[in-house]
């Protein structure tokens, strides 16, 4: 695939959740515009995390995500049987094959996301890259494996942002980057142009600890917590610990000792601000 560049490569992400996830994937829309300016880049992302999407949209000036496919597969699976979640599943797929793809990067490892590049229209010597294998504290599904023609293995311990740029690296065949290529999130003219909250006894700087998963499974130890806060505390980080129900304020009230924010639903289109800042802090 080095000849990309002489052309207008067509480009799927495939990053379908949860929060976390999503956003460690969002550098590699950078890397990949600063090589190849003029490529169609489309991602897949559920539907819960279209939001996190937006501020990249292409526009005016401004060449990011060109276009945002949902996926409902949480919501489907609650009534798989209906005529109404069957209907939703082939329009989704229609809008998935409108694009014959050159390249179709996977970077979740799991049979959901690899049933998507299964799903997916692509050109007659498409690459379909994913994880060769899993990498510690990440979820990852062997058979995942069957479904790419290009398989990339990944130091076991590899951040979520190394190991997505690791997968692209591999896909486009370019030399790994370094740790100097300072991954970016969002422009920084979205940044900038939040407003700054008036948060009552919010104090710089600040962390954002957000403790609330999308399973009660996946939550990191209330004592991990807190062996955390202490060690951010003792080098003067305030804490700021976001909920969105009561279950996870009542988790925000036990871990103690921080600014405990005001309600915050982590799936609306406006979230306070301070939380959107909360990087450039």
């Amino acid at each position: 695939m080095s000849n990309l560049s002489a052309h207008h490569p067509k480009i799927l992400l495939v990053k379908l959740s949860s929060l976390g996830d999503v956003l460690h994937n969002l550098p590699i829309v950078w890397d990949l515009r600063e090589r190849l300016p003029n490529a169609q880049i489309d991602w897949v992302v559920e539907e819960g995390y279209v939001h996190l999407l937006k501020p990249l949209l292409s526009k005016e000036g401004f060449r990011g995500i060109d276009r945002i496919i949902p996926f409902g597969l949480r919501r489907w699976k609650k009534d798989l049987f209906s005529v109404q979640t069957w209907k939703q599943f082939f329009a989704f797929r229609k809008l998935l094959r409108q694009s014959a793809y050159d390249v179709v990067i996977e970077t979740q490892g799991l049979l959901k996301s690899a049933l998507v590049c299964a799903l997916a229209k692509k050109s007659p010597h498409a690459i379909v890259a994913g994880l060769a294998n899993a990498t510690e504290y990440s979820g990852y599904e062997p058979i995942a494996r069957y479904f790419y023609n290009q398989s990339v293995q990944v130091p076991t311990q590899c951040h979520a942002v190394d190991r997505s740029r690791e997968v692209m690296s591999s896909a486009l065949d370019w030399g790994p980057l370094s740790r100097e290529q300072v991954p970016q999130f969002y422009p920084a003219s979205f940044v900038n142009g939040i407003s700054v909250s008036s948060l009552e006894d919010l104090h710089k700087p600040y962390v954002l600890c957000f403790h609330s998963t999308a399973r009660e499974a996946k939550r990191w130890s209330s004592a991990n917590w807190i062996a955390l806060g202490q060690e951010i505390s003792s080098r003067g980080f305030q804490i700021v610990l976001p909920w969105g129900n009561a279950a996870e304020k009542a988790v925000s009230v036990e871990l103690g000792g921080a600014c405990i924010s005001p309600k915050l639903q982590i799936f609306s289109d406006q979230y306070p601000s301070v939380f959107q800042r909360g990087e450039s802090q």
